[in-house]
């Protein structure tokens, strides 16, 4: 079996914890794209928060694919082709916005062009614990991480529903892990027919169209390069690239993965500060490593 196509989720798999590429990954992608084999990079980021890596792994060069917004949006980097695109009605999402109203410690965000749109820019701390230059004490700048990360800036509105005006790819909310995880149930309710919503991050509750993951953007996506299902090898960490890995010829758990998403994979590598995905490239395609 030939792998055509090297498909990988970001957080918690391409990068390290310290939000970086390592040398010796960005080295195997790099040789894996002048061996002819084309790179994805699916995520629940926005565009603006893949271009530093696209340009980083020279995939502007290479007709790499960018997989937005958790399967909402594919985008040829080196065209900028928009290759699939499924948002959440205007409709729907002032519906939604209205509904979030009422849930206090869940914050919305919406991207638009250069802009992250949100209630309160002063509202921006949840308590969580773990190492991150955005964290305050106890306290996580959610606002700053995702702006900085994402390179957006920050605009105040404070009814969303009064706002948007075309559809909108994806809505993501924060707050304190245990609200969440208390009003999730409520939050989604209004909208199970309509809209899917998933946690990917215990801070994280987000939005998208309904029928929306990973996989179905990369079917369609893929099409065009005649790439078939058992030529994929796909990379993941978290619920939701479960699809992808399950989809993928051969689908790898990282080291760090879920425990969900490690008993569907088919091989588990080293984990995200470890080279993981090179390691796994060098087992999967050894000729291009000779």
């Amino acid at each position: 079996m030939a792998i055509k196509a090297i498909i990988m989720d970001i957080d918690g798999t391409l990068l390290n914890d310290e939000k970086q590429l390592t040398q010796e990954t960005k080295e195997a992608l790099l040789k894996a794209q002048d061996a002819g084999i084309l790179l994805v990079l699916a995520s629940g980021r926005p565009y603006n928060g893949l271009v530093h890596l696209g340009n980083e792994l020279k995939m502007n060069e290479h007709n790499g694919l960018f997989v937005c917004f958790n399967g909402s949006k594919v985008i040829n980097y080196q065209t900028n082709e928009t290759l699939f695109n499924n948002a959440i009605s205007v409709e729907d999402a002032k519906a939604l916005f209205d509904h979030l109203d009422k849930f206090p410690g869940c914050r919305p965000m919406v991207d638009k062009g250069e802009y992250m749109y949100v209630n309160n820019v002063f509202d921006n701390f949840i308590h969580h614990q773990g190492p991150s230059k955005y964290m305050h004490g106890d306290l996580f700048d959610v606002m700053q991480y995702e702006s900085r990360g994402n390179a957006y800036k920050l605009c105040e509105i404070e009814h969303l529903s009064e706002w948007v005006n075309e559809p909108v790819n994806k809505v993501l909310t924060f707050g304190d892990p245990d609200y969440l995880k208390e009003n999730y149930e409520a939050l989604y309710a209004p909208f199970k027919d309509k809209i899917n919503a998933m946690f990917t991050a215990p801070f994280y509750y987000e939005f998208t169209a309904k029928g929306i993951d990973k996989t179905e953007a990369i079917k369609t996506a893929l099409k065009p390069f005649n790439i078939m299902q058992n030529e994929i090898i796909a990379f993941g960490d978290a619920q939701n690239d479960k699809t992808m890995v399950m989809y993928a010829g051969v689908g790898v758990a990282m080291g760090n993965a879920t425990d969900e998403l490690k008993e569907v994979a088919d091989y588990i590598t080293d984990d995200n500060n470890s080279d993981g995905i090179a390691k796994a490239l060098y087992k999967y395609i050894p000729d291009v490593y000779k």
